[in-house]
């Protein structure tokens, strides 16, 4: 069976995503730049494994990719398909999503964000 991730994959490279954080992080919300971080930071593991790096460059390809399903051009749900791929991620290679991954990302938010409200987080970490 062909990898339906497979043309996203050739489009991820960390320099896009963080291009794509960058000019997108607020209108995405911190609920999608932290599943971004969730699977970067998995991927980084070295005990990940391949099928699972391979879903987190597909999922992270597909988001950063200016083609996918539903144009981000438009308002409001330009961004669910982006917004349902990267939960479908986060709960297929939950099991490589450690305290270690978590802790690394929540980080990361706090020097984007500021001081962020703990809540908005807490339903992915509970699908983990």
């Amino acid at each position: 069976m062909e990898n339906p991730f497979a043309p996203y994959m050739k489009k991820f490279s960390e320099r896009k995503l963080w291009g794509t954080l960058r000019k997108y992080a607020r209108r995405l919300g911190i609920q999608a730049v932290y599943s971004m971080l969730l699977l970067l930071h998995a991927y980084r593991r070295p005990d990940t494994p391949r099928w699972a790096k391979n879903i987190v460059l597909g999922v992270l390809g597909y988001v950063i990719s200016p083609i996918d399903a539903i144009p981000d051009l438009t308002p409001i749900l330009g961004y669910t398909d982006d917004i349902g791929m990267l939960s479908f991620g986060v709960v297929t290679i939950a099991a490589y999503i450690n305290e270690e991954v978590r802790t690394k990302a929540k980080k990361q938010l706090k020097d984007w964000f500021g001081d962020y409200d703990a809540k908005e987080l807490q339903e992915i970490d509970e699908q983990l």
